[in-house]
């Protein structure tokens, strides 16, 4: 639903209730090093996005990887 609903609006029904949501993406997929997250995060500044959380999966370090040697 767009926009915010009036709490009298559901007055007649009252086993339901309404709660607004943010509304988030989450991007995932490797970053090769620390320049190429500062340009992700400045193309995201430049579409007006709010970068909420960053997180590190730990994992395989692609650097480690036979394929980078």
């Amino acid at each position: 639903m767009s926009g915010t609903l009036p709490p009298e609006a559901l007055l007649d029904f009252d086993r339901l209730s309404a709660s607004v949501e943010p509304v988030e993406t989450v991007v995932h997929g490797p970053i090769q090093d620390q320049a190429a997250l500062t340009g992700l995060l400045a193309r995201l500044e430049e579409f007006g996005i709010q970068v909420l959380e960053i997180r590190r999966l730990h994992g395989k370090d692609p650097r480690n990887s036979e394929d980078h040697e």
